[in-house]
């Protein structure tokens, strides 16, 4: 209770506080607390500002000076008449100006300034307040001392010209002193000019410290870059690792600077002189390769040699690092590093790869006994390094060699391969075995492994082609990978895979079967053993096929597609023969039957759907489809086993692949038709072109008999009408016939 009471008692002083507060509020002009210490001769600018005013936003200003007691007016910012009359001229002529810096801020700017002008200025505001509050003035004193300040370069030579090479360290020197009577500190800045514009390079600044340029502080926290102050005010910089991002021209700026009366530091004065200009030469490195193209057999060595050229002369040392790269276009850092010796000759460790240095230019690379792997592109990279005073290199140019592609030949051995049936059945359910020997060897090494494949193909009726079927294969481990179809077999028995000896592979099935007819091969795989003990495969020979049949109870039927003329012209009749043959048992011609359908495929390519033209049965009744154009079809038997299809009137969308399919019927001992399977014969290309005579030749005779019946027509018309209804009546006047008589009877 005691606490809440005293807080009640303070709240009504606090809001008698800030009720004075509100009251006391009003406009404050400022100018910064002096004196000010200028020097003769240079610009100065004196800041004023206003605040917490009424009125409009942008404020004026009027600027007076006084020596003793008495203000003189300098200049307005609102009243052009305000000027006195001493300085008149010095405000035509620009020496005294006020330079707006915001709404509520000026400076008032003097050239040139004169120990007559140290005295008193004040800078007042005209009232734009509702009431009058405030300050609406403030005075500064303006001290002018002399000029104390001096520059110069290294025993007071004028700038000079300096030829380095990249990698060397250089001085340059600046002597700056003042005798100015105030109590000034220098603030030393070296400066080189990149393009138009100077940079900082390092500064000592007016309190002591080292303060490096934008994109040098690595440079000087490593040292690189230093300034030193020496005996007669000179101060030293030292640039080491030039590299040629050094050259230009170099300057030491100097400023002098003042603490103020609030405590802080003000700049007075300013001044520069050009030191040197130094240009870097830069360090020409040539790195090139001595071969271009190389082709090397495997297990020999490959031998590649990396020269350097440079100007550079005195002390230096080369660092030399090969690469290998799968791809012209990849990087350093993508490429895999094989060897290198740096600036100290000292060669990174390998077994198979050795780096020699075989002169002071020629750095050789020797790699024994080469893989497949090692086919890729090397190149080598080369640097210089240079040493420094303290004892350290340092690495002034880098250079990569162009790459040279090197192609490793793998040693394929010389062999054949020969694939015979040591067994082969007489009926179903007898074994089959095949063996797939190797033969002529030649050239093989004791790192060459051979391995088996085994193939099947299926023996279709008609022109079907069937890709061949892996049953088994080994990889060089001799792990048995199975295909799809044998799998089940040989897991359980039926099929068995072996190796009779070292050049013979076996294959044996225990009980052929119809669906085991048609045509095996094999393949035999040569793998060589790289360095790193893998196995890589390195060529392949297939053998011949060999085929499996025997005789069965029914006949084996083929059918294909024949044209005398697959080219015809529009209009013509197009002959297409489906002709069907048998192989096995012959039959007689009433013991078998055929649905023939011929198809048409209206492209080049089989790329569309195929269209049934027509169809016969075995019972010899004709189907046709719907056709668009005016040609017409006829299908008809002209042979027991010869079927032909006939396009009469060909048109353009006659074009095409035609086929036929064969449907075969087998009458039995037993008197029962069989259906058998269908066949599909290889598409044959009808091409139907265009005869341009036969084309023109009908219209071209009947435009000739209508112009010429159309013209007879025309003059028979033209001579009836003038010779019957155009025709006049003329009366002519009759004339007397009498001679003429003699002049002398007149």
């Amino acid at each position: 209770m005691g606490h809440r009471g005293e807080r009640a008692s303070c709240l009504p002083l606090l809001l008698l506080v800030l009720l004075l507060l509100a009251f006391c509020r009003g406009r404050i002009v400022r100018v910064p607390k002096g004196p000010l210490i200028r020097v003769v001769g240079t610009e100065v600018a004196i800041p004023c500002s206003v605040s917490d005013y009424d009125g409009p936003s942008e404020q004026n200003f009027d600027w007076e000076f006084s020596r003793d007691t008495d203000f003189v007016r300098i200049v307005s910012t609102w009243d052009s008449t305000f000027t006195s009359e001493e300085y008149q001229k010095r405000v035509g002529r620009g020496d005294i100006k006020l330079r707006r810096s915001s709404n509520d801020a000026v400076e008032l700017v003097i050239r040139n300034i004169q120990p007559a002008d140290q005295g008193r200025y004040k800078c007042s505001t005209p009232s734009t307040d509702a009431t009058v509050q405030g300050n609406y003035d403030a005075e500064v004193q303006v001290k002018v001392i002399s000029d104390g300040l001096s520059v110069s370069g290294s025993k007071a030579r004028s700038s000079t010209s300096l030829r380095l090479s990249e990698g060397d360290s250089f001085k340059l020197r600046c002597s700056a002193t003042t005798t100015s009577p105030e109590h000034t500190h220098l603030h030393v800045t070296w400066q080189i000019k990149s393009g138009s514009s100077w940079r900082d390079i390092l500064s000592l600044t007016h309190e002591g410290k080292f303060q490096p340029g934008p994109g040098y502080e690595e440079r000087y926290r490593s040292g690189d870059i230093r300034l030193d102050t020496g005996a007669n005010d000179t101060y030293r910089l030292s640039v080491s690792q030039a590299s040629s991002a050094d050259g230009g021209a170099y300057r030491c700026l100097v400023s002098e600077w003042v603490r103020g009366a609030d405590g802080s530091w003000q700049k007075i004065q300013e001044k520069s002189v050009e030191i040197a200009t130094v240009s870097i030469q830069r360090t020409a490195l040539d790195v090139v390769i001595s071969t271009s193209n190389v082709s090397v057999t495997e297990r020999d060595s490959l031998d590649l040699t990396c020269n350097i050229t440079t100007d550079r002369s005195g002390i230096f040392q080369a660092e030399v690092m090969w690469y290998f790269s799968a791809s012209p276009d990849d990087t350093l850092s993508d490429a895999q590093l094989l060897l290198s010796m740096d600036h100290d000759s000292v060669v990174s460790d390998s077994t198979l790869i050795s780096l020699s240095h075989v002169d002071r230019n020629s750095y050789r690379l020797l790699v024994r006994d080469v893989d497949v792997e090692d086919s890729g592109y090397y190149f080598c990279e080369a640097a210089i390094w240079v040493p420094l005073h303290n004892g350290s290199w340092h690495k002034v140019v880098e250079r990569t060699s162009a790459p040279v592609s090197v192609v490793v030949t793998a040693l394929e051995p010389d062999y054949d391969v020969f694939l015979n049936a040591s067994k082969t059945p007489k009926f179903s359910d007898d074994p089959t075995e095949l063996n797939c020997r190797i033969t002529n060897v030649q050239d093989t090494e004791a790192n060459i492994r051979f391995t088996v494949s085994w193939y099947y193909r299926q023996r279709l009726p008609g022109d079907d082609v069937v890709a061949e079927e892996l049953l088994a294969s080994m990889d060089a481990d001799w792990t048995l990978l199975l295909g799809d179809r044998g799998r089940e077999r040989i897991q359980n028995g039926e099929i068995i895979l072996s190796k009779k000896s070292a050049d013979t592979f076996s294959l044996r099935i225990q009980w052929t079967s119809e669906s085991d007819r048609g045509d095996y091969f094999c393949v035999i795989s040569a793998w060589s053993r790289h360095r790193n003990n893998s196995w890589v495969k390195s060529k392949d020979v297939t053998s011949a096929s060999v085929n499996v049949f025997w005789a069965t109870q029914g006949p084996v039927f083929n059918v294909s597609v024949h044209s005398d003329s697959p080219t015809i012209y529009q209009g013509e009749v197009a002959d297409l023969l489906c002709i069907v043959t048998t192989e096995g048992m012959p039959l007689e011609p009433d013991d078998m039957s055929f649905d023939v359908s011929w198809f048409a495929v209206r492209s080049f390519a089989l790329d569309r759907e195929p269209i049934l033209l027509a169809s016969l049965d075995r019972r010899g009744i004709v189907t046709q489809s719907r056709r668009n154009g005016s040609s017409e079809l006829s299908l008809e038997r002209i042979s027991p086993l010869e079927f032909r299809l006939r396009v009469h009137g060909c048109e353009d969308h006659d074009f095409g692949n035609h086929y036929c399919v064969v449907t075969p019927w087998v009458r039995s001992a037993t008197g029962v038709w069989q259906r058998e399977p269908d066949i599909k014969a290889k598409p044959i290309f009808l091409s139907v072109k265009m005869d341009v005579l036969n084309a023109f030749k009908y219209p071209l005779l009947i435009g000739i008999g209508l112009a010429t019946a159309i013209g007879l027509l025309s003059c028979l018309i033209g001579y009836c009408s003038s010779r019957w209804c155009c025709k006049k009546e003329v009366q002519e006047t009759r004339r007397e016939r009498r001679r003429l008589m003699s002049m002398e009877m007149d």
